[in-house]
């Protein structure tokens, strides 16, 4: 088989030392071999490429010059090649391109692919001049190809410019400075950052005016306001990725783009062509700032971008419902026509016919059902969804028309009205105790085919028995009575029990959570204080998101912890809610717990407030406070080091500290690196915060007195703000040599 392929490859590049002895017809179906042997394996594309340049050439004949073209596009644009491999084939091509595109009057179709190819040779002969600037004569050839497609822009047929816009765009991206962004995106990132300052052949500057100049031309056409459609549409759909990677270039674009009315075409007589044009623009713009907004919502300009796209439906939805409508019939016309059946208009209004119910038993839903539709009658409403129809109904009450509301309710009213005046007609119809005088045997005279009744008959006597034990007459039935609808009830929730509870608790802990991993981090340098009547969370960022969390974590057990009550939280769920939050917040902030400190003490001052309200109301409520302050220490002692200064931070911004919570840093001194952030951070507070001033002062004297290599550096700050200590404590000693009596002194 590997030999089979080598064949053919050798087949397809000798057909171009033979191109003269065989016919065109037979030369393109060589060509189509060769083309489909690539794209089965594209290891050949760089012997095929070039064994086909000879008979591709500007003298060749038209259907060559087509096939060779456009197969040159295809060659230089497929993903498959690596960067070696395009750069050699690159290189080869130059001059073919060049030819044809220097041909004079050339057929538009070899021109549109030569540009197309050329478009995607740019950037790669920019990279190769870059790596070798020796190859003077490749970016000579690239030049004179730029310059041939600049020149031929304005005056060629539609294809051929949409694909000079093409081009222009690419020459825009590789001399303009980049962001990264299209090589996270697998695209070619070949930009101005890639060009050395002293580069003999390529001057940045240079280079970046050009790019400038060539932006301009492609926004002209929006400058313009053109009303060619094609073109248009190109040039945004051109503009989107230098938008999204070129900086540089977004506010010029951004400016061209709210600027241009797509909706110019208008003003012209509305044919369905200028119907498909202005759709085509309309949509063309508010996609390309609709999804500038979604990748940054944080533009500068997304409030003028989000007018400008509310405005544009706008008028687009004014131009097409006001296109949409019927032209009224002149007067003649309308006295000359014998159709019934037309809807009038009557003051703007249409004359809405609601057909009367027919006759029998009627539903509920057929009482409210004012049209002969069958389609709309047999369809299930139910289908749809709830919110779906919420939303429905809220827009097409808003929409209809006054007077056309009121017309469908009385017509509802009527037919209830109808309906009440038959059931009362019907009740009164039913046949009532015959009356002795006129009936005295008890037979109504209302069929003619008598038949005799051959059983006794009754005598006066037994009929006026019979009528003075019959029952009374109940009064009819109100039917108004019978179609009106009782109270409607909703039945009671299902009882849950405490295991349920937890589990459920737990699962809406962890649905809270699961904004964080997408919200952003506040980019604000300085965040604007704004006092104590600030809200829990003014922006849908992380830092919001947080704050709403720790409350949530604090603040969902409020009234549900009454120890004077005798309801213990965990029956109702409700501390496990709470305590399930604050887990999760604890594991939250242990992650990176160097760049959360801020969260912990937002958490933290959470918790002492809820403690404070606790204290105040006497309910007897379990305080949390200490407990989340003492464990969040453990969990940081595991990994402090001597540069973590956020511990002193930690322990001066949290609103209470205690001996307890201070009596953790001495576990930092068995370890002589830590030692010195230890009691730096006891210091802090001793000059920092004086109510507490006491306790680090404890906590430095229990140091000195347990920790031998930590005496030093404890004794220096006891000398400063406890003098006396020392001495206190070694006085009793003085004069024994040993420690282990030292020792014994200080345990007693």
């Amino acid at each position: 088989m590997a030999a089979d392929t080598t064949a053919t490859a050798a087949a397809a590049a000798a057909a171009a030392a033979s191109a003269s002895a065989i016919s065109v017809a037979e030369q393109l179906e060589q060509l189509g071999a060769a083309r489909k042997l690539v794209l089965e394996n594209s290891t050949y594309y760089d012997r095929i490429v070039k064994g086909v340049l000879p008979i591709i050439g500007p003298t060749a004949p038209l259907p060559l010059r087509r096939w060779g073209a456009e197969f040159l596009a295809e060659s230089l644009a497929t993903p498959v090649l690596s960067m070696r491999d395009k750069e050699n084939i690159t290189t080869a091509v130059l001059d073919t391109l060049r030819g044809l595109l220097e041909g004079a009057a050339e057929d538009p179709i070899v021109l549109k692919a030569s540009i197309a190819a050329a478009a995607s040779a740019y950037p790669v002969a920019l990279r190769w001049i870059i790596h070798n600037s020796y190859h003077t004569e490749s970016w000579e050839q690239m030049s004179a190809i730029k310059s041939r497609i600049l020149q031929i822009w304005d005056g060629a047929p539609a294809p051929v410019k949409l694909s000079c816009i093409k081009f222009a765009q690419r020459v825009v991206l590789a001399q303009t400075v980049s962001n990264g962004m299209e090589q996270k995106y697998g695209g070619l990132d070949i930009s101005l950052n890639a060009i050395p300052p002293n580069h003999p052949l390529l001057d940045p500057r240079q280079l970046e005016a050009e790019a400038t100049g060539l932006l301009d031309r492609m926004l002209g056409v929006l400058q313009d306001n053109s009303s060619d459609v094609l073109l248009v549409d190109a040039t945004i759909n051109c503009l989107s990725i230098l938008t999204r990677t070129r900086p540089n270039t977004s506010n010029r674009i951004l400016n061209s783009m709210l600027n241009f009315n797509p909706l110019k075409l208008a003003n012209s007589p509305m044919t369905p062509k200028t119907r498909v044009f202005i759709k085509s623009l309309e949509k063309t713009t508010r996609m390309f700032l609709t999804h500038l907004l979604r990748r940054d919502p944080q533009n500068p300009m997304a409030g003028r971008i989000q007018q400008y796209v509310e405005r544009l439906m706008r008028s687009r939805a004014e131009i097409f419902d006001d296109a949409g409508r019927k032209r009224a019939l002149a007067d003649h016309a309308v006295a000359a026509s014998g159709d019934t059946k037309r809807q009038r208009m009557e003051g703007g209004v249409a004359q809405v016919t609601i057909p009367p119910l027919g006759p029998g038993p009627h539903t509920l839903a057929a009482v409210f059902t004012l049209t002969n539709n069958l389609g709309l009658q047999s369809f299930d409403a139910t289908q749809v969804l709830a919110n779906l129809a919420g939303k429905i109904s809220v827009r097409t009450l808003a929409a209809m028309d006054p007077q056309v509301l009121d017309l469908a309710v009385s017509a509802v009213r009527d037919r209830l009205t109808s309906l009440y005046a038959a059931g009362a007609a019907a009740a009164a119809a039913q046949p009532v105790a015959i009356n002795a005088s006129t009936a005295p045997l008890g037979v109504e005279e209302e069929d003619d085919d008598y038949e005799p009744d051959l059983t006794p008959a009754e005598d006066t006597e037994q009929i006026l028995n019979k009528l003075d034990n019959a029952p009374p007459e109940e009064p009819a039935a109100d039917a108004g009575a019978a179609m009106a609808l009782g109270p409607f009830k909703l039945p009671p929730p299902p009882t849950i029990n405490p295991e349920v509870a937890t589990k459920l608790s737990q699962a809406a802990a962890s649905r809270i959570f699961g904004p964080l991993s997408s919200l952003k981090e506040s980019t604000a340098l300085r965040k604007p204080k704004a006092g104590i009547n600030r809200l829990a969370a003014s922006s849908y960022d992380r830092d919001s998101w947080m704050t709403l969390i720790t409350r949530l974590a604090t603040r969902s057990t409020a009234g549900l912890e009454d120890a004077s009550s005798g309801i213990k939280a965990e029956d109702v769920g409700g501390a496990s809610l709470g305590d399930s939050i604050r887990e999760m917040v604890y594991n939250y902030i242990l992650e990176d717990w160097r760049r959360r400190i801020e969260v912990a003490v937002a958490w933290l001052c959470e918790e002492w407030y809820n403690d404070q309200l606790t204290k105040r109301s006497g309910s007897g409520a379990p305080l949390h406070y200490e407990r989340c302050a003492l464990r969040l220490v453990d969990g940081f002692l595991d990994y402090i080091t001597a540069q973590d200064k956020v511990l002193t931070r930690f322990l001066a911004e949290i609103p209470e500290l205690s001996g307890a919570l201070l009596g953790k840093l001495k576990a930092l001194c068995a370890d002589p690196t830590t030692v010195q952030l230890a009691l730096t951070s006891l210091l802090y507070l001793v000059m920092m915060r004086p109510p507490v001033r006491e306790i680090a002062l404890d906590t430095v004297a229990e140091i000195w007195t347990e920790y031998e290599d930590a005496r030093p550096l404890a004794a220096k700050y006891l000398v400063k703000w406890r003098p006396g200590f020392i001495e206190s404590q070694t006085r009793p000693a003085a004069g024994d040599a040993a420690p282990a009596n030292n020792n014994m002194v200080i345990a007693t």
